[in-house]
């Protein structure tokens, strides 16, 4: 299963216009079905987001994402965001999609996206825990030249 993690690429301009602020804010990490279809281009905000995931163990809105941080690696000019793994325990669910946001803003049409990731097929849990390890190189990076 080929997994892949990508910024919406207006993340970009919520963080420049500090719509974002990774070192303050609550990031939430949202599951969603594949019945959603990621837009990396024009998807800004988490009303742009369909198809969350219900089920048990799951609340609406996400996990937390714990020690949220940005890192700069001068050697490979790499900026990376990472941050604690999460995880749904007696969770039963099935999930295509991860999306993480900013979660801090009052509405969902205000509510900055940042990244998604496309576990490849769809994963599920039947009274157990569902956890995404995060790459040790961060949960997404993008080189700076």
């Amino acid at each position: 299963m080929a997994v892949s993690a990508k910024f919406y690429g207006k993340f970009f301009n919520s963080a420049f216009t500090k719509k974002v602020d990774l070192s303050a804010d609550t990031i939430k990490v949202m599951l969603c079905t594949s019945s959603y279809t990621p837009d990396q281009d024009t998807h800004d905000f988490k009303d742009d987001v369909s198809a969350e995931v219900t089920g048990t163990g799951y609340t609406a809105g996400g996990a937390t994402l714990g020690s949220p941080a940005l890192s700069y690696t001068g050697g490979t000019n790499t900026l990376a965001f990472d941050g604690a793994d999460v995880s749904w325990a007696a969770s039963t669910l099935t999930a295509r999609y991860a999306v993480v946001y900013d979660s801090t803003p009052g509405t969902d049409a205000t509510r900055p996206l940042i990244m998604f990731v496309d576990f490849g097929a769809d994963v599920s849990t039947t009274a157990g825990t569902l956890t995404i390890t995060w790459d040790s190189a961060g949960l997404c990076s993008v080189t700076v030249a």
